[in-house]
């Protein structure tokens, strides 16, 4: 039996999803590439050589020897090859690097650590070919920098149009431009993909053991069970996680609901944390709360991640969680040390009203930031010649091919697979410790250029196919659960997406790196400062990053929303 053709979510859950994506005001990107009437060998306004057949039907090896590089997240995992040197990159430069006299290098990227390393690759000027990234004040700030080179749409469609009719049917096109110029292209975020990827995990067979046959749902009932593990000694470390916020810290929880948008556009985004903002400010005061009873990390400024996933591998964290796929190494390491253990899933802190009922602020509607309607934006080096960046399009767009997609995503049969499921799916091998095994998260740091996750007809089958096999527990049925308990969040309208701009926010990429830094020496002093003193510090700290540039943020945001120059919120998420 073949593999069976990936497919389209259909048009239903699309929409449904669609409601929570942003809705982009008039000023963003007027150059929607869709005037593509290139004709001839040499049409580029560029310099880049264009093939008489537009596409991968027109590629032809290049006369001299191309270097393109390529980023990929490096996320330190115990166990798999390099990420720049393994059998998936040799795979690619046989595939597509040797048939089109094409070497294709990779640049590691700490996923912890993303712009420093772009940083530094910036100024020793040694940025790859493509500079990509998921978040878009981040390609942003590299194109204003200088980082990246303008590119003509109607040239990339003539060498990519696969890759360009995907950014067109899923209405990308309007992020491809800013300040006027056109920068990015995007990989596609079917069905808002990570809505069910994304799982915590809590030790049931902990909470049987304290009293409860439920994970808590409320604040009152996490500390209570929280207490009772501590009391009983089921772990000799504080049974929460608590680390330094290394992105923005949003504090959807304590938000207003309905937002309000000028709030939304000045406070709200992944760029530079919001420690003046109110909602951070309770729920710091909730972190606050739990570092003093012993619940959390005593120490978290020196915790990372890595700390984490350590503890709750040796049995000593009550809670831990992440992305899912086929294989989940830390999974299976977690029954591996703790045999018998019995894992639980579960979206906390709402009771089945699906109102918070925290001390502090009872009654607020369980808000979340919802994902944006594109995966990886992708700009491209102003370093590269033509011929780099035409090479790094067919890359692209040789990537995006159904059977290309399709190896990189499972593996070639006979060797990742040899059966496949009533649905005409693989079924995938065990591949632990195997030279040709799939790179973390089946391989999706090297396909996420393209699109954000495997795609298949229905949500169920597409959660199958990334749920973790070979555990003491399936849970493929709780990853169902949780995306259709988000989707009636999103129906609801309790999902908010992040405001884009289509100009640059200079102050932005002049302070995030200095806010970044002084908000982790705040947040550890109101994490762990006495609680008759949290809103006179708080204040006495609020007022010093608004003076180290977060009123300049806040200020240069503003503007460009009320010039228009920022998308609007969904109007779902206006109503009750």
């Amino acid at each position: 039996m073949k593999a069976k053709r990936l497919k389209l979510l259909p048009l239903l859950l699309i929409v449904i999803f669609s409601l929570s994506v942003l809705t982009a005001c008039n000023s963003l990107s007027d150059d929607t590439g869709k005037d593509t009437d290139i004709t001839g060998k040499n049409g580029g306004e560029s310099g880049i050589t264009l093939d008489t057949e537009p596409g991968i039907e027109g590629f032809k090896p290049f006369e001299k020897k191309v270097t393109i590089k390529i980023p990929v997240y490096d996320r330190g995992v115990e166990g798999l090859p390099p990420v720049d040197d393994n059998y998936w990159t040799k795979w690619i430069q046989k595939n597509f690097g040797d048939k089109y006299n094409i070497t294709v290098n990779y640049e590691p990227i700490p996923r912890s650590d993303v712009m420093t390393k772009y940083s530094l690759l910036i100024a020793a000027q040694e940025t790859p070919t493509i500079l990509m990234e998921y978040d878009y004040p981040k390609v942003s700030q590299w194109a204003a920098e200088g980082a990246m080179r303008t590119i003509d749409l109607n040239e990339f469609k003539h060498v990519a149009p696969t890759y360009y009719n995907e950014m067109e049917n899923n209405d990308l096109l309007i992020y491809t431009s800013i300040g006027g110029e056109t920068y990015f292209v995007c990989a596609v975020r079917p069905y808002a993909a990570t809505e069910y990827k994304w799982i915590n995990f809590y030790r049931m067979d902990w909470l049987r053991k304290v009293g409860y046959d439920h994970v808590p749902t409320n604040i009152q009932e996490e500390i209570d069970a929280l207490t009772k593990i501590k009391q009983a000694g089921l772990t000799d470390i504080e049974p929460m996680n608590l680390q330094l916020p290394t992105a923005n810290y949003q504090a959807n929880a304590y938000r207003d609901f309905p937002l309000d948008e000028k709030e939304w556009a000045v406070h709200v985004g992944i760029d530079v944390a919001a420690l003046p903002w109110e909602p951070v400010k309770e729920q710091i005061r909730k972190e606050n709360k739990y570092w003093h009873l012993g619940l959390v990390t005593k120490e978290f400024e020196l915790n990372d991640d890595t700390n984490a996933r350590a503890n709750f591998i040796a049995g000593k964290l009550y809670s831990y969680g992440g992305y899912m796929a086929s294989n989940v190494d830390w999974l299976d390491a977690f029954y591996k040390n703790n045999p018998g253990a019995e894992l639980a899933t579960a979206t906390v802190l709402y009771d089945d009203t699906g109102k918070i009922t925290f001390d502090l602020s009872d009654g607020l509607i369980p808000q979340e930031r919802s994902n944006t309607p594109y995966g990886m934006v992708i700009g491209f080096s102003s370093l590269a010649s033509d011929d780099q960046l035409k090479a790094a399009w067919m890359y692209l767009e040789w990537m995006r091919q159904k059977d290309v997609l399709h190896t990189l995503q499972y593996g070639i049969e006979g060797i990742h697979y040899k059966e496949f499921d009533e649905l005409g799916y693989p079924i995938m091998l065990d591949m632990t410790g195997k030279e040709e095994r799939l790179n973390y998260n089946d391989n999706k740091d090297i396909w996420c250029a393209v699109i954000e996750s495997r795609e298949r007809d229905t949500i169920e089958d597409s959660i199958a196919a990334i749920a973790p096999r070979g555990l003491p527990q399936d849970f493929t049925q709780n990853m169902i659960n949780e995306f259709y308990m988000k989707k009636e969040k999103v129906e609801r309208g309790w999902i908010y997406p992040d405001p884009v701009f289509s100009v640059p926010i200079e102050s932005l990429n002049e302070y995030r790196a200095t806010l970044q830094s002084l908000f982790q020496e705040f947040y550890t002093k109101i994490v762990k400062c006495d609680p008759a003193q949290f809103d006179a510090l708080y204040e006495e700290l609020s007022k010093q990053y608004l003076e180290a540039g977060y009123q300049e943020i806040m200020d240069e945001k503003l503007a460009a929303y009320e010039a228009g120059n920022c998308t609007r919120l969904p109007d779902k998420s206006k109503k009750k």
